[in-house]
């Protein structure tokens, strides 16, 4: 229940992952580090001082790095290839495609400031289309941390999982709210909240907005299930269909455009096991603009308010 996930601190999602990658490398010693010219941005020091022989500096050719990275694998190596979510995917997807996904190279394409929150760098830098594009490539799992624990775990977890991962995370300072013994299990749902009236599937920052939804929601009588699918490939089909058929409507919420994210996941799910009324929580068919990361949140609708009021309408569509 809400009780048991309460916030420790704020810290950077990024931080978690620079956590992570150092401290399984300390037992890992196949674990390196690419980075295209923002080791700063994605909290590298630590790794770069106790394993400079493990980190490559490939400046700013995005390409070459997964290519680098797809070649080390050959060699028994865990490449972990950093930086922003958009330069990770969209300026580079026929490389991932060709070099990483095709022959399932054990890369993980390790994903900051992803979505809106990225916020005064705009839009060209706020990508909200990567989760659509990587999930469609075959044997891609991808990943999807709500806060700094969460990410920290699933940075270590990703290194005895054998195949290409996409890890995405974000930029700014935000609640910090898992259990340190909470372990990460790749495509196994977090529950974070049991309730019988509506389904609420969240990911990444929208989990921390979907809980203040819910504490909102429940003063009001309405029983919420939360769920954190912080894996979106492979999907825990089987929580979605035990929430879904429990509650029988849907909330989607996302940092992340309408078509392609998770909500089109989890409808996929429904549409084939528990056909049920849904609505979405994502940014509707726009590219992003510049502000400060609330700024952007509240104005593109990815706000505890905004899920309050699409719980309300699915309800009046059971």
């Amino acid at each position: 229940m809400l009780k048991d996930f309460p916030v420790q601190n704020e810290k950077e999602t990024r931080g978690g992952f620079g956590e992570g990658i150092h401290e399984i490398a300390k037992t890992n010693p196949n674990v390196v580090a690419l980075t295209a010219d923002l080791a700063g941005s994605l909290k590298l020091n630590a790794f770069m001082k106790d394993f400079p022989d493990r980190f490559v500096q490939c400046g700013i050719a995005e390409a070459n790095m997964i290519g680098i990275a797809a070649g080390m694998t050959i060699g028994g190596k865990i490449p972990y290839t950093t930086t922003f979510a958009n330069f990770s995917t969209s300026r580079v997807y026929d490389q991932i495609r060709q070099s990483v996904a095709y022959s399932g190279k054990n890369v993980k394409i390790c994903a900051s400031h992803a979505g809106l929150t990225l916020g005064e760098d705009g839009a060209t830098h706020q990508v909200l289309e990567d989760i659509g594009m990587m999930k469609m490539l075959p044997g891609m799992t991808v990943i999807v941390p709500c806060d700094f624990n969460q990410t920290k775990a699933a940075t270590m977890a990703i290194a005895s999982h054998d195949g290409p991962v996409y890890l995405r995370f974000g930029r700014p300072k935000w609640p910090n709210f898992t259990p340190l013994d909470v372990p990460f299990e790749i495509g196994k749902a977090q529950v974070i909240n049991e309730g019988t009236d509506v389904s609420i599937f969240a990911c990444g920052h929208m989990v921390w907005e979907a809980m203040k939804a819910v504490e909102q929601l429940e003063k009001e009588g309405i029983s919420c299930d939360l769920i954190n699918i912080h894996t979106i490939k492979p999907l825990d089909i089987d929580a979605v269909v035990k929430s879904i058929t429990k509650t029988k409507c849907i909330v989607t919420a996302e940092e992340h455009q309408q078509n392609g994210g998770l909500g089109d996941s989890i409808a996929q799910v429904a549409s084939t096991h528990f056909a049920c009324p849904q609505e979405y929580v994502a940014v509707k068919d726009s590219f992003g603009e510049s502000g400060t990361p609330m700024q952007l949140l509240e104005k593109y609708g990815l706000t505890a308010n905004a899920i309050i009021e699409s719980v309300k309408k699915v309800l009046k569509s059971k």
